[in-house]
Parts: structure tokens; sequence; C-alpha cells
């Protein structure tokens, strides 16, 4: 699937010899990942086209006259799509030449270079691993290194992932993002403007009857068990008082099998939860709080007149869904030129034969949309395996263990997103960008 690339603004520089060029801001899950020129990607553009020939997506042509606004709008537009579109191929993605690309123009940005560095990795039991990396290493690698110092087998690695996460004093944690595969985590954490962020392990799947795949390999179990006590501390997973004295008893005992066996009769166990944001329904202006898992997305909604209520939604009646965010450029004279971002998710949900929107409000929504997209990536292996004539992409050799299919029309539908962003404030020498749309995300 595509991954949420946005170019929201881009900048005028002048280089060396007095010339303009525009330097564009990309922004990854709602975060600035780098900033490049036209040229540079025009050149990886080429690199690729000699590795992968003519299945990339289309690349924007070059211009050899001034362009104007609405051409300058058609080529950050086309751009945008591009970094959609490429990365939606897991060959292009996983290539050689796409990482390097990416790894040198995270470092640019940033003004990083390559060295050696010592990087904590937190577990969900708040124990920190020191591994040694250089800065230029992504979260695969990283990820690979962390799993070996820990046992966990290899055919697991895609089980798990890296996580951006907000420690709070009384205990409590908020996921910011999860890292993608050619993030480097040590750069992103530099640059993280979140206090107390951390980068952590934690498992990446939202399905608990997946636990089964692990108990077999001792290191995933601790893991797996690690989380699911972490979660009930934190109230992310609610047992009821019963469950909780039980739980007690196999922990003391430590009954890691048991403990989880029984875990997974839990409510909300195994879904990451979202911080408090609001939403319009059953009217707007509710407060909300999120659970996604299991296929379903648990809203706890805070009415106005301060009574609760539990909804649920479920993935097999969500069509679509449409992240937008309404920015303000900050830091205008600063190098990285940052955005103030007030974020929206709505889906489109069929409840009584009816369709109907539903917005949430949350600057969590890109994170939002991974959990909805992993669900459905989750629903389509239960689908590939009920279903054998569906096709299906064999990993790389020494590479995790990652489906891919040919989805039906009715599957595109199910998980097709759609990508807005209004009209952003702009400083003078900016050029800040209208709505966008991605189809089949």
């Amino acid at each position: 699937m595509k991954m949420h690339f946005c170019i929201p603004v881009s900048q005028q520089r002048r280089d060396a010899l007095g010339g303009r060029y525009v330097l564009y801001s990309v922004y990854l899950d709602g975060f600035l990942f780098c900033k490049v020129r036209f040229s540079q990607m025009h050149q990886w553009n080429e690199q690729l086209r000699r590795v992968f020939g003519n299945c990339l997506p289309h690349f924007p042509p070059k211009y050899y006259l001034a362009m104007t606004t609405s051409m300058a709008d058609e080529r950050r537009d086309q751009l945008e799509r591009y970094l959609q579109n490429v990365t939606a191929d897991p060959n292009v993605s996983r290539s050689d030449v796409f990482i390097e690309f990416l790894t040198l123009v995270q470092l640019n940005t940033f003004n990083i270079t390559t060295r050696k560095v010592s990087l904590d990795v937190f577990l969900p039991n708040g124990r920190g691993i020191k591994v040694e990396i250089l800065t230029s290493d992504t979260a695969e690698r990283v990820l690979e290194v962390v799993s070996h110092k820990l046992g966990l087998h290899p055919e697991l690695l895609g089980y798990f992932g890296l996580f951006l996460i907000r420690c709070f004093k009384e205990g409590k944690l908020s996921v910011v993002k999860k890292l993608v595969d050619f993030e480097l985590p040590y750069v992103s954490l530099q640059n993280s403007e979140v206090e107390n962020c951390k980068v952590g392990l934690r498992k990446w799947y939202l399905d608990p009857a997946l636990d089964s795949v692990m108990m077999d390999c001792r290191a995933a179990r601790d893991l797996l068990y690690m989380q699911a006590v972490q979660d009930i501390e934190i109230e992310w997973a609610k047992p009821t008082q019963a469950q909780r004295e039980e739980l007690k008893a196999f922990q003391k005992e430590e009954h890691q099998t048991k403990f989880l066996e029984l875990s997974r009769e839990v409510q909300h166990y195994g879904c990451m939860q979202l911080d408090s944001c609001t939403c319009d329904h059953p009217e707007p202006g509710c407060g909300a709080v999120l659970s996604i898992g299991n296929s379903e997305i648990n809203c706890c909604i805070t009415l106005p007149d301060g009574q609760t209520q539990d909804v649920i939604f479920h993935m097999n009646r969500v069509k679509c869904w449409q992240v937008t965010f309404h920015g303000t450029l900050l830091d205008m004279d600063g190098p990285q030129r940052t955005l103030s971002q007030n974020l929206e998710l709505k889906f489109q949900y069929r409840e009584d034969s009816c369709w109907q929107w539903f917005v949430i409000y949350t600057k969590q929504a890109f994170l939002l949309s991974s959990c909805l997209k992993k669900m459905v990536s989750e629903k389509m292996a239960k689908l590939d395996a009920e279903n054998p004539e569906m096709q299906i992409e064999v990993p790389e050799q020494g590479k995790s263990k990652k489906y891919h299919t040919q989805p039906s029309q009715s599957q595109k539908d199910f998980f097709r997103f759609l990508l807005r962003k209004s009209k952003i404030k702009k400083a003078e020498g900016d050029r800040v960008w209208g709505t966008i749309t991605e189809e089949d995300l």
C-alpha cells in the first residue's frame, strides 16, 4: 500500500551561482522527512528506471523555461503522487538505489554525518537495550540488530516494529508514529519536536489471533507478555475485576502462556489506543478515546452533558477514509520551517444500509490511518488463506515474510484512501499548495 507522503511546503532558494531553485519539504506521516530539489529526484528516478524499467510511475517532466504558478502547482502535485506511488511497489522500496537516496536526503536535510552512535531502544517493560549503530542505519536494520540481541527468530521480525513513543511521568505513554523501514531512527529521534520521545519496540499487528504464531519463540513470547502487562497497567486493555485477579496470579507465578491466553479475552487487548481527541458523532464537539484493533474502531465518546457512550465501528463496513490537515507555517526564518498541524481523519461507514461520514479530530490521524491500513492488510492475508487462487508475492530470501496480493475491485474499495490538505498560511517566498487527492492508497 502507498505511504503517507505529502509536500505541503516549498521554498525558493538561490544556488552558488545566483540562480533560483525550489526546495520541496517532504512530509511522511505528518512529520518532516526531508527537503529535496527537483533535480535530485529526477536523477533518482533515472537510477530507478535503469533497474526497474517502465514499471515505475510517471515522473514530472523538466521545464526549460520559467514556470507559471499553475505549472508549479502541477509539478508539486506530480512529485507528491510520484512519491506515494513509487513506494507502493515493495520491490522498489526495498531496493538499494531507493534506500540509499532516501538515506542521503534525510542525513543532508538535518545536517547529520554518518558515524557510529549508541541508541537506546526501549522494550514495553521500560528496560532499554543499547545498540551500536550508524546514524545512517534504517529502521529495518536497527530492528534486525535489536531482534538479534533479544534472540527473536528472524521469521518473526515482520510482526514487530520500531515506534517513536512519548513517555509521561505518571507511566502513561503515547505512540507518536510507526517508523517505516527506510526511515533513520537516530535522525527521526534527534529531530523530533515531541518532548520525552524515545524509540520503542512493540508488536505491529492488530489481530490478536496472530499471537499464536509467536508462542514457540521465547523472545517473541517475552515481548508479547511485556506488552500485555504494560497495556493493562496503562489501561489500554481493560480486564474485569475477576480477570485482573486471575492475571495477577498468573503474573506472580510467571505463567506467561496462561497470562497471554487470558489476556486475549480482555476488552481492547492488542489494540492501539490514541490520545484523547474529539469527533462529530453523535454530535459535534464530543470527546473521544479510540482503541483500534481486532478489525474494529472502538470509540469511548463523552457527550457534551458528561455522559459516556461506547460505539464500535467494524472495518468490514468501512468503505474509505481520508486525512485532512490545516497547517500554519512556523519558524519563518529557521532552517526547518515546520508546520503546526491540526489533523482530522474521516471515514465513510455503512450504517442501516446508508453510507455516512464520521470525522475524528486528532493529531494522530496518520497513525490512525496506518492502523486502518494494517487491519486491512491482515484481513487480506486471511482472504489469501481462504482463497488460494489469489496471487501471493513470495518475499526475497533473507527478508521477513510480508504478503502482497492482487485484490479484487471490492477489496480495493475497502481500503481506498484519500489524502486531502487545506491551504496553509504562507510566508513571502514560499509556495504552499492547495488540495490534493490520492486514490487507492
